[in-house]
């Protein structure tokens, strides 16, 4: 694909990096490709984490894409897991009343690890996949307080990731707008919900409805971030998503780069 030509600079939250022969799901690409399709979209920093695995600890996978980010414009998120279920039907709550961490779920001490590992900007959360940390965890986390990567949507909805993690003082990056795959009435909710959580934003990947995208924009200008969905989404064809959207170019220059440095602080630097 051609190379994308725009008057932005564009930070990506949301890319899948497959390395090291991990098992994934979905389209897998080399990192060299990943980096020279984000260069092509104008995209100079990129978050990448691990596709999802069939069980196991997710430790070799993240530290493979840690080793994949070095030397290039790559952000390595640490994805976790836990024993909880995500859903929130009587047969979940009454699950979750036993569940106990086992030893390949993500532990506090993992947490505390992986956050003062420099190689690691944030994690990954994916709840409905790979189940919801426990309590000791959530503290964890929000004693770090890196920025949190949510898939959201059908199997864990905006409401559920309110209840569990947005009463918590650390940024929460919810992805998909919250309605994976493409819930108009989630993204809706989700959109909803950043009136009352200051520490609540959303990603715009695989969020394929205009008209949600600029209300978000229009009115939640500093809260909502640019994700691409790579690799099963091209970065050109995300960037271009926003590019044609009907909102102000100050709003455009917010969600592609200035919303980003908000959240992820001291990972990107002024001069980058």
């Amino acid at each position: 694909m051609l190379e994308l030509e725009h008057r932005f600079r564009v930070v990506d939250v949301h890319a899948r990096l497959d390395a090291g022969g991990v098992q994934t799901r979905g389209r897998a690409i080399s990192p060299d490709r990943l980096e020279r399709e984000m260069h092509q979209a104008g995209v100079v920093r990129s978050v990448v984490f691990p596709g999802p695995r069939d069980g196991g600890s997710y430790v070799s996978a993240n530290n493979a894409v840690a080793r994949r980010s070095v030397d290039r414009p790559f952000l390595a998120f640490a994805r976790i897991n836990g024993p909880r279920d995500s859903g929130d039907r009587a047969s979940s709550r009454l699950r979750n009343l036993t569940a106990r961490r086992k030893e390949h779920h993500t532990s506090p001490e993992d947490v505390e690890q992986y956050a003062y590992d420099d190689r690691f900007h944030g994690f990954k959360l994916n709840p409905a996949e790979d189940g919801l940390p426990d309590e000791e965890t959530l503290d964890q986390l929000e004693d770090v307080g890196l920025p949190v990567l949510v898939h959201g949507g059908e199997g864990f909805s905006p409401t559920a990731v309110s209840e569990t993690l947005l009463s918590r003082s650390l940024p929460v990056v919810l992805a998909h707008f919250g309605g994976h795959p493409l819930n108009r009435d989630l993204m809706s909710e989700a959109v909803d919900m950043l009136e009352s959580h200051d520490t609540c934003y959303l990603d715009t990947s695989y969020v394929r409805y205009r008209d949600l995208l600029e209300r978000a924009m229009m009115e939640h200008p500093d809260r909502v971030l640019f994700g691409s969905g790579a690799p099963s989404s091209h970065p050109n064809v995300a960037v271009m998503e926003i590019l044609t959207l009907d909102v102000p170019e100050d709003a455009m220059r917010k969600v592609f780069d200035k919303n980003a440095r908000r959240v992820l602080g001291d990972s990107l630097p002024e001069d980058f």
